[in-house]
């Protein structure tokens, strides 16, 4: 049984990739924690030990956690329930961060699912600051709904790889489970400025190869294109469901999201986007 965890701040947004994931796992028996964190602005331990306004405040942040948790509980049970699914629920005085660290090492989550802007929905912002942060850090895959995304059935699924990864199982299994749950095509697409590939990308390739060899699958290659240029390239010609990338250091997914200040990124997500740790 899958652990999902649906980080929420009770936005519209929030709400939209809750629904997504109820969708996307309809038919797989799944616990999902619905989580929210909640901080004072200013957050001094010494400062807490004597500001009895400042406990206060944090007590009335608990209440209205609690009680955000519980109508959205309330709102799925009415919307979408699903004897495939159960829930609980999760308030905490905690960064989101550390809390998807804490509940990661205690085993109670294997996947996260999560709004990609949070309740300002700055527009030119591609990631809201806790996406960046929880998809460069998270040790368990990590999709991010696009705001305003309606659910579609992920049946074309595009892979971009530059091949510099020793594929393992554990990196591909998430695309697999997705690819037999909706019987799947997954695009493989390698972006370069006309190298051929060395003697490592060929053997990482035919690893690849090999993981889905019982699944619909393309290989693509493109010259001459940045890997952003080619999958909005790409997403001209063939409608995309879901994009999927593996978070490797020093690869090309690195240098693509977190090398450059998210303004300047160019690079527009208008699909969800499945992020799944290097290492797991």
């Amino acid at each position: 049984m899958k652990n999902i965890l649906l980080p929420t701040d009770f936005s519209d947004n929030s709400w939209n990739a809750i629904q997504y994931a109820l969708q996307l796992f309809k038919a797989h028996k799944c616990v999902f924690h619905l989580l929210n964190v909640y901080t004072p602005v200013v957050y001094d331990v010494q400062y807490f030990e004597v500001a009895t306004a400042q406990a206060g405040l944090i007590d009335a942040m608990k209440i209205t956690s609690k009680k955000g948790l519980d109508k959205f509980l309330t709102k799925i049970n009415k919307e979408f329930k699903n004897k495939n699914h159960t829930f609980s629920t999760i308030s905490s005085f905690n960064t989101l961060e550390m809390e998807i660290e804490e509940l990661y090492q205690g085993n109670v989550i294997d996947f996260i699912i999560m709004g990609t802007q949070g309740a300002s929905g700055l527009k030119e912002v591609l990631f809201g600051t806790n996406t960046v942060h929880i998809i460069k850090n998270a040790k368990c895959p990590v999709l991010a709904i696009p705001n305003d995304f309606s659910f579609e059935a992920p049946h074309e699924i595009l892979f971009p790889s530059d091949y510099e990864i020793d594929f393992q199982e554990k990196h591909i299994q998430p695309i697999l489970e997705l690819t037999s749950l909706f019987h799947a095509r997954v695009h493989i697409l390698n972006a370069s400025f006309g190298y051929p590939l060395s003697e490592k990308q060929e053997k990482n390739k035919q690893k690849l190869v090999v993981f889905f060899k019982h699944i619909a699958h393309l290989f693509h290659s493109i010259s001459n294109q940045s890997v952003p240029e080619a999958i909005a390239n790409f997403q001209l010609k063939t409608r995309i469901n879901l994009l999927v990338m593996i978070n490797n250091k020093h690869s090309f997914f690195e240098n693509l999201f977190f090398k450059s200040k998210i303004k300047q990124i160019g690079f527009h997500l208008n699909v969800p986007f499945l992020v799944i740790p290097s290492k797991i």
